[in-house]
């Protein structure tokens, strides 16, 4: 028996839809995840009514984390040998769709999650329940979807550094006084706001939408090249040494700790380090 989907579509309205992500009991992203976002984004752009699309989570905690590491070699191939690879090709197209995406945030978004809420138009997080880091480099590998890319257009240099290279967990306050998110609310108002903002750009003309989002795109988006030989390169860090060793230091945490190792990963990463 197969077993479910990640990732959960659904038509709200003609012209609006949600993508809600499920995979107990923390949220990583799997090779599954990947190819169905994929396919479900390719779709929606091709969709001539949809102009609003949500992404959420099923899980209060955890909005979408990072990649497994332990399906690193499961990596999905791009169906042509030319073609972008399929995490990156998804974010890219995600970024200049035609219809307005919006991330509703409430949990851990870390890594490639962290990147998937980049790559959307608008970033609205829970004030208590939300938080966000770029886990890689304190396990020996490097962002390989985006997040250096966007990060330092969202935050500036050295506070893009700053997360990146110390690999640390930041709150939706700090967040929000960065520039990480477009803003924050009280968890309790956050799914009204998110509605009311969806059917607001819903009654809106989509030709408008979809043009003026291409407008910001051409002085925001960084190149599609620079997002391609990131992927490459963090293909190969799985690969070294330095990973291997923080992935097993990592493996035995969890071991000890369990789900605390997914809740506090910013702080573990480093007890990793220093162990080594």
């Amino acid at each position: 028996m197969s077993q479910p989907s990640t990732i959960r579509l659904e038509r709200t309205t003609p012209r609006t839809a949600r993508i809600t992500f499920a995979n107990p009991p923390v949220n990583l992203v799997i090779p599954e995840s990947v190819v169905t976002l994929h396919r479900i984004v390719k779709e929606l752009e091709n969709d001539p009514d949809i102009q609003v699309v949500v992404f959420s989570s099923e899980l209060p905690d955890f909005f979408v984390n990072h990649y497994d590491g332990a399906a690193g070699a499961d990596l999905p191939q791009p169906e042509h040998e030319d073609d972008n690879p399929v995490w990156t090709d998804m974010v890219l197209r995600l970024s200049k769709a035609p219809f307005v995406s919006i991330a509703a945030i409430r949990g851990r978004t870390r890594g490639a999650g962290n990147e998937l809420a980049l790559a959307c138009d608008l970033r609205y997080a829970s004030r208590e329940k939300a938080f966000f880091g770029q886990p890689e480099v304190g396990i020996g590998i490097v962002p390989g979807g985006g997040g250096a890319e966007r990060l330092p257009r969202s935050i500036g240099r050295d506070r893009a550094l700053e997360a990146i290279l110390t690999s640390a967990d930041y709150d939706a306050n700090l967040a929000e006084r960065w520039g990480w998110v477009t803003r924050t609310l009280p968890d309790a108002e956050l799914d009204a706001f998110v509605d009311a903002t969806v059917v607001r750009l819903a009654s809106f003309d989509r030709q408008a939408l979809a043009t003026a989002k291409s407008m910001v795109n051409r002085a925001t988006l960084p190149p599609d090249a620079d997002l391609v030989a990131a992927f490459g390169e963090f293909a190969d860090t799985l690969t070294q040494p330095g990973f291997a060793a923080r992935a097993v230091g990592l493996g035995a945490l969890a071991a000890e700790k369990g789900l605390d190792v997914e809740y506090q990963l910013g702080e573990y990463i480093g007890l990793v380090n220093q162990n080594l």
